[in-house]
């Protein structure tokens, strides 16, 4: 007889959901204003620092995120980047230099250094392992709901307010965050009191090679997002867009609704299945939007880059849960977001070189990460395919 299916709708997956949704919105409805902001305090020239700075500070953090994440709880460590958001939001106000700036995008980085690995952990945690990829899914949407409603409504902001009051206003979402997280249960059931000494990391606490294969890809199909981050708001404005959130409002709604059985699927299918799928998509997305050379071309391209990365991201979420051991989650998670940061700040900082405030350079950075996609593809095929052809003698085993 079947052992009946655990719902994995409660209150503690609301809450947590909600949070990251607050969260989501508060540093991403920055993104498409800071570029022009920049070029007004006189740094024009280092817009790949932008998400490049950001990303650095989000990877050194993570294994200190996940070290932290496994000894002294889930919850703290989620709170920890909020209130980041929460400050940082109040400080560029006041840092009106480009030096300023730059500091505050090192700093602003922690928060994602923070809190989506805590959050992975955390919903590993209380989800039964054969909907992870569900559940991990359903998150997605709501984190990516914030990027999609953040860009929008900050560029809103801009259009009809000061500048001041986009940065108020993401303090205040971080905050509400905040508000949500201090009433959320902790899951760790064997927590440490922190000491500095927690803090102290070594070699082995810097990855966790079982979940390479997942980093690896996630590394490479995120270099494109790097780049997007930093092209795509003077790309859109170009094309006639004068709402710069536009393009990242269209493919975060569409990344929304393939995410709702982009998860499932994994469940079913199997993820690395699921992923080459994700990676096709990316690269026609990104070939899409370099040629056409339109408004309405920019935003169909978006929508297949929507399409792509709500395919791919529940399922390498998944992929490495799968492949992690339940006490380490923490540092699997912050090994996977590594790559991550790793790939969008080298795609920010490499399309910022190249691009210099020349709009004609942006199909030509699009379609070199298109390329760096293919590399994934290419890696998906040749690599050794045991953990998923064994996926359930996986679990069975980091059960043990």
């Amino acid at each position: 007889m079947s052992k009946p299916v655990k719902s994995i709708y409660n209150l503690h997956f609301a809450l947590v959901c909600l949070s990251s949704l607050l969260f989501s919105a508060s540093f991403n409805m920055l993104i498409p204003e800071l570029p022009a902001y920049l070029t007004s305090l006189g740094g024009g020239e280092h817009k790949g620092l932008i998400i490049a700075l950001f990303t650095l500070t989000a990877g050194i953090s993570r294994p200190f995120s996940g070290r932290l994440t496994d000894t002294i709880g889930r919850v703290p460590v989620m709170a920890v980047g909020s209130i980041v958001c929460f400050v940082c939001g109040f400080l560029y106000p006041v840092l009106g230099t480009v030096s300023g700036f730059l500091f505050l995008r090192l700093l602003h980085g922690f928060s994602t250094g923070f809190k989506p690995t805590a959050t992975a952990a955390y919903v590993a945690d209380i989800i039964p392992r054969e909907r992870w990829g569900e559940a991990l899914g359903l998150h997605g949407i709501c984190f990516s709901t914030g990027l999609a409603i953040g860009p929008f409504i900050g560029s809103t902001i801009r259009l009809y307010f000061s500048l001041n009051t986009l940065f108020y206003t993401s303090s205040f979402l971080a905050l509400m965050s905040i508000i949500i997280l201090m009433n959320m249960k902790e899951t760790l059931k064997v927590k440490q009191k922190f000491s500095l000494a927690i803090l102290k990391i070594s070699r082995k606490d810097l990855i966790a090679v079982e979940v390479l294969p997942a980093a690896i890809v996630t590394l490479l199909s995120y270099v494109a997002y790097g780049a997007i981050l930093t092209v795509i708001p003077d790309w859109s404005g170009h094309l006639g867009i004068m709402n710069k959130g536009l393009f990242f409002m269209v493919f975060t709604i569409a990344s929304l609704l393939i995410r709702f059985g982009a998860g499932r699927v994994s469940d079913k299918y199997g993820r690395v299945s699921v992923i080459k799928v994700g990676l096709f998509l990316l690269v026609i997305s990104l070939v899409v939007i370099g040629y056409q050379k339109t408004a309405f071309g920019l935003l169909a391209g978006g929508v297949i880059y929507g399409v792509s990365t709500g395919i791919l991201s529940p399922a390498l979420n998944a992929w490495t849960v799968d492949m992690s051991h339940p006490q380490y989650r923490g540092k699997a998670m912050a090994t996977m977001y590594i790559s991550l940061e790793a790939g969008i700040g080298l795609g920010a900082l490499i399309s910022g070189w190249f691009y210099q405030d020349v709009i004609s350079m942006v199909p030509s950075i699009l379609y070199a990460t298109a390329v760096v996609t293919v590399l994934a593809i290419i890696y998906m095929m040749f690599r050794n395919n045991i953990p998923e052809k064994h996926r359930e003698d996986v679990l069975m085993e980091t059960e043990i």
